[in-house]
């Protein structure tokens, strides 16, 4: 036999898989989005630090009056007013969920399961409209009805979106009327 033929009898294929180095980069691609996930979490745990100022939310009375509207949909969360994109996280209103809205002549109240339900008084109610996002969520135009309500000195917008959109216009106008009286109420005092 020639030494060119018994130098390539010898020859073994590669490997085709590196296992070693194939687990150190999934590892090291784990340990990575563990990192991220975890610094997520810190700023939102900071954030909330940062707004640690805002009072406890007010819980609904016992005796709130009959319902003028209700409305089942989804809560998207709270921003300081007219920044769309200043989160709220202090006590839960950063935390997205379902919720279940009732409005009456005491105010709204925000029942969520899963997360923290809040009512606003009538008296701190400012105003409703119609918007296309709030922090986290963007949609059609007038697709997120807006209520803009006063709680420990800071105007804050909470953002809804109803499961039957066509309600949103009933809101607004409802939510108008009474901020007018309240606001006509207390310029008569």
């Amino acid at each position: 036999m020639t030494p060119v033929l018994l130098l390539a009898a010898e020859k073994e294929s590669a490997e085709v898989t590196d296992w070693a180095a194939r687990l150190g980069w999934v590892v090291g691609l784990a340990l990575f989005v563990a990192l991220v996930y975890w610094l997520m979490r810190e700023g939102w745990k900071w954030r909330g630090t940062l707004q640690g100022d805002l009072p406890e939310l007010p819980t609904a009375p016992d005796a709130s009056g009959p319902a003028k509207l209700t409305m089942s949909g989804r809560y998207h969360g709270s921003t300081t007013a007219g920044q769309w994109l200043d989160r709220i996280v202090a006590h839960g209103l950063g935390t997205r969920s379902r919720a279940e809205l009732t409005l009456t002549d005491a105010g709204l109240e925000v029942v969520r399961p899963g997360a923290a339900d809040f009512f606003v008084p009538a008296a701190s109610l400012r105003e409703a409209r119609l918007d296309k996002g709030i922090a986290g969520k963007v949609l059609t135009e007038g697709g997120l009805l807006i209520v803009t309500w006063a709680h420990g000195g800071k105007l804050i917008d909470s953002g809804f979106r109803s499961d039957r959109a066509a309600e949103h216009n009933q809101w607004v106008e409802c939510l108008n009327s009474m901020t007018e009286t309240n606001t006509r109420e207390g310029a008569e005092r």
